[in-house]
Parts: structure tokens; sequence; C-alpha cells
């Protein structure tokens, strides 16, 4: 029965049809590239039983997708990478219109931003000349929303999310041929977090092996990037982080960049012994601490003692450059921005987000609507809040890490690579917090030899800064080419 067919027997009856998939395709050019471009909604489902007997497929969601195919006469030799972004709450638009995808946000960067009503250039760097690319927005964000009757909540934490956009992966897989074709995934920082426990699920719950996954900015362990009462763990990491940015508002003289982190990276260890003295410093060790850390950090004594000798980042980021009126970004400390008034505590606003909302949505809105001649009027949820609060209950009591999900994936797939990409001015999730975490991996000695890192002079989303963005797209796509070899 065809699915017209089904919905006229459904209003027949005077039942609800059940929703169906919602796909535009159109067909495109970059140059010698000829590619085809599908965009809409999927509709996810799940097996039910009632009374011990098999119920059929229930719509229990529909998942906002955007994907690019390569126009090849095999395409199972190709590879296919699933991208999505983090959040949680965030659609896949950052990765989708700022790095990978065909077509890319006219957004600027920082001082020299982009006005007004913006534009979309070509990618001529795009990563679909050596992988098909499918961008996924998780339940609630991007057109993703709970099927009606549905709860969108059961989607919203950890193990609903994974379980979701992993059985979308394996939808797309299999009604497009692809299960012998190279497979990857890519995710920016709630990416890390969702990305390193989907790799694990894929291999366990479908027996989806995959080539490689690659991370921006991951968000692997929580305990290393938010600061809480009784963890000091992330004070030492945030450090560098701290020193880079009061360099390049030139807060450190005419030292160098490199060598203001070396001194902020070096002192971690004493930075950690220190903290765990607490009271039992003496006040000329206290008073070496407090001017050390302020000397780095680019603030006053004063603040570093009342702070007693912990930067947390959301104040940091607001006290910095206070004596200027202005605050510096979290997620790209490079930005900064004036405050509606300047006695903050906490920074009230990110620069950063301010600075490419407008851009990224406006180039998004068009594109899908007019290039991609997609139509849907509902809101398109670049950034949603009404995922929170994030169901975290598989964690209750520990820390959210994720080192034993990538840990397990890699013990168990021998061939499995990871790709690890950072910015040096990223206030969210530094640079030092990511290699602490992957020194804690369980995997084999010789196991490292499959995680490379690259560190990029620019912020969370290190494609805005077009250096970056030119040199990370070269990196992935090597990595992309490496992994995908048959051995």
């Amino acid at each position: 029965m065809s699915e017209e067919t089904k919905r006229e027997a459904a209003d027949a009856k005077g039942d609800k049809p059940e929703p169906t998939d919602d796909l535009k395709t159109t067909h495109h050019t970059l140059g010698e590239l000829r590619y085809t471009a599908t965009t809409g909604r999927i509709v996810l489902r799940e097996e039910v039983t009632e009374d011990e007997q098999y119920g059929g497929r229930k719509a229990k969601a529909e998942l906002s997708v955007t994907y690019y195919t390569l126009d090849v006469d095999d395409p199972v030799e190709r590879p296919v990478t699933f991208a999505f972004n983090g959040g949680p709450g965030s659609s896949s638009i950052w990765l989708h219109l700022g790095l990978l995808g065909p077509r890319r946000a006219d957004s600027g960067d920082v001082g020299n931003l982009t006005a007004p009503p913006y534009g979309l250039l070509d990618n001529d760097e795009t990563l679909l000349r050596h992988t098909d690319l499918v961008f996924i927005d998780p339940v609630s964000t991007g057109y993703s929303r709970a099927a009606e009757g549905e709860k969108a909540k059961d989607y919203h934490g950890f193990t609903g999310d994974i379980e979701s956009v992993g059985e979308i992966i394996r939808l797309w897989t299999t009604r497009h041929g692809r299960w012998l074709s190279p497979k990857f995934l890519i995710g920016e920082s709630y990416g890390g977090t969702r990305g390193a426990g989907l790799a694990d699920h894929l291999q366990k719950r479908y027996g989806m092996f995959l080539n490689g996954v690659m991370f921006l900015a991951p968000a692997f362990n929580h305990e290393t990037l938010y600061h809480a009462r009784y963890s000091d763990l992330p004070n030492p990491l945030f450090l560098p982080t701290y020193a880079a940015t009061s360099h390049y508002h030139g807060l450190q003289g005419e030292r160098e960049l490199d060598d203001v982190v070396a001194e902020a990276r070096a002192w971690a260890d004493e930075y950690r012994a220190v903290l765990a003295k607490g009271q039992n410093l003496t006040p000329e060790q206290r008073a070496a601490a407090v001017a050390k850390i302020a000397s780095l950090a680019g603030v006053s004594e004063t603040y570093v003692d009342n702070a007693n000798l912990r930067l947390e980042h959301t104040r940091y980021y607001a006290e910095l450059l206070r004596h200027r009126k202005l605050v510096t970004g979290r997620l790209d400390t490079r930005f900064t921005g004036p405050a509606d008034h300047h006695v903050h505590e906490q920074m009230p606003f990110d620069p950063f987000l301010s600075a490419i909302d407008g851009p990224y949505t406006a180039a998004l809105q068009h594109y899908l609507h007019t290039e991609l001649e997609y139509t849907n009027e509902a809101v398109y949820e670049t950034l949603s809040r009404e995922v929170q609060p994030w169901s975290y209950k598989e964690f209750e009591g520990n820390a959210i890490d994720v080192v034993d999900r990538l840990s397990s994936a890699m013990r168990a797939n021998p061939h499995l690579k990871v790709h690890i990409a950072m910015g040096r001015y990223d206030g969210g999730v530094p640079v030092e917090a990511i290699e602490y975490t992957l020194d804690q991996l369980t995997i084999p000695l010789e196991a490292r030899a499959r995680i490379e890192t690259k560190t990029y002079p620019t912020g969370h989303m290190m494609y805005v800064h077009e250096p970056s963005r030119v040199q990370q797209s070269a990196d992935l796509a090597e990595f992309i080419r490496n992994a995908s070899e048959r051995n």
C-alpha cells in the first residue's frame, strides 16, 4: 500500500495520517563538481510491541537533514560523513555553512565582520570533494521535532539523543546502499560527547564499524570544562587559554605568544599543587602564586587573591577588559563587545555568538528555501533552548565523561582513526582540557598512533578565521583519504 493510499485510508477512518518523509532534491555544480542535494525531514520510527505481539513501527520524531552526494557511477566507493554540531541544542548549521558544505556563510571575522544583509559564498574547499556529506539536526533543533503526540523530552538527554541520531545514520546508510562505503562522523563541541558515544553505540547496536571520527573542540570530559565547588581540575587547564587571550589583547607586553603559553603550561603542575594545599600555603607561597596567575592571565593580583586563586572562566571573560569597558567572547576570546554596564560579575553575553548568529541564520534561510527549494514555515532552531534541562541521568553521581565510550570504540575497532581539532583561543573547550582528556583514554599504547591533533590560531569554531578554515579543510581531507584506504 502506497503512502498516499495509507493517508486516504486514514482520512476515511477519521484517523490522523502517519507522517511521511518530507524531502526535496535538487542538482548543482561547483566548478567541475556535479552533486545532488537533498533536504527536509526523515520520519524516525520505533518498533512497537503490545501484549507480546509486534505492533509495527510507530512514528516517534521527524529529523531534519541535508545531504550531498557526488554524481558518480559507483557511490559505494565514496566515503560518507555524518555531521552534527553540539549544544546540546545546536543544529548543524555551523559545520554545514561554516566549513564542510559546498556553500558557506559570509560572516567575516573579528575586526572585519560582514554587515547585514550578509550573503553566501561558494566553498571551493568543501569536504564534498572527498566524501559525501549528511548533516543531521537532533530533535528540537533545526526543523526536527517530536512526532505529533510524542514527547520531545525523550530525546533531550545523552542516551535518547545518541539513539535517535544513530538510527538516522543507520536508515540513511541502508536506504542509500552505503554499508560498504568508508564511514565517518564529525562533531563539534557537545558533538564530541555525542560523537564518542555514537562511535561506540553504532558498533554495539548495529555492527556499524567506522573508518574514522573527527572532532572539533570536543567536550569529552565536562569536569575539565566547568568550575565546580569541589573540583580544581579546570583551573590549570584554562590558564594557558587565559594567557593566550591576554596576549591577544595586548596585555603581555612584547612577549611572544608561544612563550606566554609555554610558561602557563609549564606551571600547570605547580598550580595543581598550590590549589591542593589550600590554607596550608604559607603567605609567601600564596603571594607568589597570586603574582604568577595574575601575570599570565593579565588581571590584577587583587582580583586573583579575591578569587582565591581560581579564575572561573565566565567571570574572567567579564574581568579581563573591564578597564576598556569590554567583555571578551567565550567560544572565541579574540572577539570583544560592550556590555550594558561594567560591573557584571559574569560575562552578560558572548560577543562571538552575537557576531555569527545573524550571518549564519540569514544564509541558511535563503539557502534552504531559495537554492535548495525546500518549503517549511516552522522556525529553524539554530540554537534551541527547548532541549533544556538536558538529561545526564546515565552519569548521576559522576562526572559527565565519554572517555570510556571512545576508548571502547577504539579497542573494539583496531582500524578506527581519530582526528581532533583545537582552537588556541577557545575559551569554552580549551586545548589543554582536550589534551588532558585524551591522556585518560584506556587504549593500548600503540593505538595512540591512530589519534592525530591539530591546533589553530582561532577559537571554538576555528573556520571563521579564513587561514584556519583553508588549512582545516586540507587537514580533514587528508584525514579522510588516509582513513579510507583499504588495507
